[in-house]
């Protein structure tokens, strides 16, 4: 199957753009914070996108949310994300452009 120019035009901004805010990420963590391990940010990381979710629900359920509240829930996640990255030593950029291209195939396929 063939992959969406689209993509390819994603793909290169990631890889482009992603690795260097990564690894600026990894220089703050470790210039102004104590080491942590892996766990500890699969475990921030899955407490941030709870309360992010939690707030999606009242949404969901009608009720008022504030969207500076959401936008720092999700500026949380993606913080906690990079810092569980760099802790594991997972190259983003080059998990998500290897990534991208699956997940067309994968939703073309499951429809």
């Amino acid at each position: 199957m063939s992959i969406h120019p689209l993509c390819h035009d994603l793909i290169a901004q990631v890889e482009q753009g992603l690795a260097p805010v990564q690894q600026a990420f990894d220089a703050y963590q470790s210039a102004c914070f104590i080491a942590r391990p892996p766990e500890f940010f699969a475990l921030e990381l899955s407490g941030e996108t709870g309360e992010l979710a939690n707030l999606e629900k009242k949404r969901w359920r009608g009720s008022p949310v504030d969207e500076a509240h959401v936008a720092d829930e999700a500026a949380d996640v993606l913080i906690s994300l990079m810092n569980f990255c760099n802790a594991r030593g997972i190259d983003l950029a080059a998990a998500v452009a290897a990534k991208l291209p699956r997940i067309r195939t994968s939703i073309t396929t499951d429809i």
